[in-house]
């Protein structure tokens, strides 16, 4: 039955091609791109595609179709399509990271709708499995990144000491590079910003066994080892070990800082060498694994964002739609395409088929692959996902001020348990 219906799909998409190459109006599609680097504009919009650039290649290769594709900053594209949407004016196409709010208010084409095939299959499982919502698929990786904690190998042959394992050993690293460099090198970088507070959570939580949700899937920000989790982090603030403005210093504040010799270990994305070198930054640099406390476990924040298509009701003809959006989604993930894409942002592949090709042109690619597949995910499925993302950085911005942190995380946990009980 599936090779029938995917024999169905495939003729229905090269019957809708024909159509629009052959006398049918033009079928225009929305998209929105986030912007990741700045290379971004100028791949999907300028020259950056060896001499032409996304839009006119897709364009020129798929007649009948038009791109009307505007890329958007990662500070204002939720505020962005939040007023598309409240004017009825939703992307077709949207690449962004959350997408349970928009999947639960019933604005998404499920996956099936409008993705070959073929090219769903070649997709990483367990990044499929992070936009499930009751069995339906509602959007499709884009690319991936993982965190890991980058060292400055000259600083720490100078002092002759090895990266840290375990969150005493943290402590003892880093009271040795303060000593050793009299205060003026940070021995460790924490991002507790509206950008990434989460992710600070993630590295504290997961390395104590804590974490956001439980085995069962239920809210837990206020577990025992997520309290002592945060109040361990917070105490590396307290003491000196860390750059001095958490609440307000990014993790791009935190590479700039480790790229001009002024701190001594950043976690960061697998795309840190290539930001230091253009940014004119020359440091020997290495990856450990994220320090956990004694006896569990280490492990990384793996990120990943995402390609949903939004319903259109308005449009004469869905199943044209839908065959335009699985062709702009057939050509975006085509290895002649998408590998260009995501070794020029310096991301990790969603699709097996981009992989050999990857590791071919940079080795590095298979060893970032590996800590991937050892990542946890945020539970960006579920609901009230946006409200914990923030909860956690607010909480943690308070315990930076004072707050006790099981105060605070007890707060987020009642709003989350009522948050929950509306919506059963």
């Amino acid at each position: 039955m599936k090779k029938i219906l995917a024999l169905v799909l495939a003729l229905m998409m090269s019957l809708t091609c024909v159509a629009f190459a052959e006398g049918g109006e033009d079928i225009t599609l929305d998209v929105i791109i986030c912007q990741y680097g700045p290379n971004t504009s100028d791949w999907f919009l300028g020259t950056g595609m060896n001499g032409t650039n996304f839009v006119d290649k897709f364009e020129s290769e798929n007649p009948g179709i038009k791109l009307n594709l505007e890329v958007v900053s990662w500070n204002d594209v939720y505020s962005v399509v939040d007023t598309r949407i409240a004017s009825g004016q939703a992307p077709d196409i949207l690449n962004i990271d959350v997408f349970a709010n928009y999947a639960n208010e019933g604005l998404l084409e499920p996956v099936s709708q409008w993705c070959p095939e073929d090219l769903f299959a070649d997709f990483f499982p367990s990044f499929i499995d992070q936009s499930v919502i009751d069995g339906t698929v509602w959007a499709v990786p884009d690319l991936a990144s993982a965190r890991a904690l980058y060292y400055n190998v000259d600083m720490f042959e100078e002092m002759g000491i090895e990266p840290p394992t375990t969150w005493g050993e943290l402590e003892d690293v880093a009271q040795t590079i303060l000593d050793f460099y009299e205060g003026e090198v940070y021995p460790w970088g924490i991002d507790m910003t509206t950008d990434e507070g989460q992710a600070a959570f993630a590295y504290y939580t997961w390395g104590n066994g804590g974490g956001f949700v439980d085995a069962e899937g239920n809210w837990v920000v206020n577990s025992p080892e997520n309290v002592e989790a945060i109040e361990y982090a917070i105490g590396l603030v307290n003491d000196g070990f860390t750059n001095p403005n958490p609440a307000t210093q990014t993790r791009y504040d935190l590479q700039d800082m480790f790229g001009a010799g002024k701190l001594a270990m950043c976690i960061a994305p697998n795309s840190m060498p290539s930001y230091c070198a253009q940014k004119g930054y020359e440091v020997n640099m290495a990856t450990a694994n994220i320090p956990a406390n004694e006896g569990k476990s280490a492990s990384s924040v793996g990120v990943m964002d995402r390609v949903m298509a939004f319903k259109d009701e308005s449009a004469p003809d869905q199943a044209a739609r839908d065959a335009a959006i699985g062709a702009f989604a057939k050509f975006f993930y085509d290895p002649e395409n998408y590998v260009g894409w995501v070794s020029m942002e310096d991301f990790l592949p969603a699709v097996n088929s981009a992989v050999e090709a990857l590791v071919a042109s940079d080795p590095s690619f298979e060893a970032w692959l590996g800590v991937l597949d050892g990542c946890q995910f945020y539970p960006t499925a579920m609901a009230e996902w946006d409200s914990v993302k923030q909860g956690v950085i607010a909480a943690e911005q308070a315990a930076l001020t004072g707050s006790d942190v099981q105060t605070e995380l007890d707060a987020l946990q009642a709003t989350l348990e009522e948050m929950v009980a509306a919506r059963s």
